[in-house]
């Protein structure tokens, strides 16, 4: 087998147990002789290479044990001898009068592979995929998209009126902002950025933009879209992928939900926006799109500070800049909450045997991996993968090892369970007792590596056993913060 991301070396296998068993491992030399070495080439699923010593053969790194590590591909422009990167392809469609779609895609040429759709978080697009687009987009059709009322979707008209001197004074000040004037729009009556209006944009993708049904991933509120959408169209979805999943959103009540509570609200989130809201607005949206707040929200949500947020940043200024941009904010903040909960959705997915896979930064300041726990408890079978360190956003910080459990999740479904999970392709001997860990090293620019710890957690993963552990990873950095 030659192996990749190393120097050419040629292992002598032998088959056993429906797997490739290294026997040993030769090196091969620049003036043609062959060198013994110690070390094996352990071919794994979804491109992955494990590298220990002889002895370590047919026993995984349990419970933090990480004698051996899993090589795995770097991003396509950043690895020696990668084929190109996936090229991205932007677009739109009109969905709604005046509500123009943006959304990207890549792997267009992949006509029999499998359909990918990533949903972003809140304040973000798709640009915020573009490591899963470049990527992944090499071997499957990929989709990202931006929801309506945030990134490139925003409104092309100001969905209000406004009077003459309304309008006379607006001229006065700086650029005014849409959303602000006395009466909505007739394409604008009644709309709300909600969970239910991305719920319905997202089906209007898969079947009218896609196609076919997709595997959905999500990040932040994403997840919940994501799972949300699942809940109600099971048939539109093969796998959910939850990556750092907001379990809330939503703080008023749903109009179809609790229709007496919800009307004690006088507003939802409509337009126009009422007076006392505009200038609430006002002093919030001056706060958060300053550039040094955006920046410090980013130094919050990502754990290794080393990581490039410069695209990410500029991005989310550029969005701020826009005029309705604002008055979107304010409908998100006020609307009311979907017509399923979370954890009804979740309860949903689980009685149409909706294939769930759970990926979480471990240092999430936001949506801990508690929250994750908690899913894991409710469906013991979903694989639990956490990853340290990382984030809020684990698909950005760490794009290798979330694009490698991305290849193989889909593999593994796509083939009905016959290739087996990532982190398991040496057998799940008490894989439902106990955990797996395993350091995961890829390429990072020339000539250095990166390094970070996977954990998988089993069916019978105990959630008290979690919290606690959480609670003493939690302590044991904090005293080491002290000591320094």
């Amino acid at each position: 087998i030659i192996s990749q991301n190393l120097l050419p070396q040629c292992s002598l296998v032998t088959w056993s147990s429906n797997r490739l068993v290294p026997y040993r491992s030769n090196i091969l030399l620049p003036g043609g002789g062959i060198k013994k070495s110690r070390f094996v080439i352990r071919n794994g699923t979804s491109d992955g290479y494990v590298v220990g010593e002889n002895e370590d053969l047919g026993s995984l790194a349990r419970r933090g044990d990480s004698r051996s590590k899993l090589l795995i591909p770097g991003l396509p422009d950043q690895s020696n001898g990668e084929a190109s990167a996936a090229r991205i392809t932007p677009s739109h469609c009109e969905w709604k009068p005046n509500l123009s779609v943006h959304y990207e895609k890549s792997g267009c040429d992949n006509v029999e592979a499998p359909a990918v759709l990533f949903l972003p978080g809140f304040g973000v697009g798709s640009f915020h995929y573009e490591k899963q687009l470049t990527d992944l987009g090499r071997d499957y059709r990929v989709w990202a998209v931006d929801f309506v009322g945030q990134g490139l979707s925003l409104p092309t008209q100001d969905p209000t009126t406004t009077t003459m001197s309304e309008e006379a004074g607006a001229l006065e000040d700086s650029e005014p902002f849409w959303g602000f004037g006395d009466e909505a729009q007739p394409w604008a009556d009644q709309l709300v950025y909600s969970l239910d209006l991305w719920r319905e944009q997202v089906q209007y993708i898969v079947e009218e933009v896609i196609g076919e049904p997709v595997y959905i991933a999500g990040n932040s509120l994403g997840g919940y879209v994501a799972l949300y959408f699942a809940a109600t169209h099971p048939h539109l979805v093969k796998g959910v992928t939850l990556l750092n999943a907001t379990p809330f959103w939503g703080f008023f009540p749903n109009p179809v939900r609790s229709p007496r509570l919800a009307r004690l609200f006088p507003w939802s989130g409509t337009f126009p926006l009422p007076a006392r809201v505009k200038k609430l607005t006002e002093l919030v949206w001056q706060k958060i799109s300053d550039p040094e707040s955006i920046a410090e929200i980013l130094k919050q949500v990502y754990k290794d500070h080393s990581t490039d947020v410069d695209k990410v940043f500029s991005r989310i200024v550029e969005i701020t800049q826009h005029p309705a941009a604002a008055a979107s904010f304010a409908s998100i903040m006020f609307a009311p909450g979907g017509e399923l909960s979370f954890s009804e959705a979740l309860s949903r997915c689980k009685e149409n045997n909706v294939q769930i896979c759970l990926m979480y930064g471990r240092e999430d300041p936001w949506v801990g991996p508690i929250w994750g726990k908690k899913i894991k408890k409710e469906l013991p079978n979903a694989p639990y993968y956490e990853i340290s360190p990382a984030g809020h956003c684990p698909h950005d910080e760490v794009p290798e090892v979330v694009n490698y459990l991305m290849r193989g999740w889909i593999k593994h479904l796509e083939s009905g369970g016959f290739e087996a999970l990532p982190l398991l392709e040496d057998g799940e001997e008490d894989w439902e007792q106990s955990s797996i860990a395993r350091e995961m090293e890829f390429p990072r620019g020339e000539g250095w590596k990166k390094s970070v710890k996977l954990w998988l957690y089993g069916s019978k993963y105990s959630f008290w056993g979690g919290v606690g552990e959480a609670f003493r990873a939690s302590l044991v950095r904090v005293l080491r913060g002290r000591s320094v």
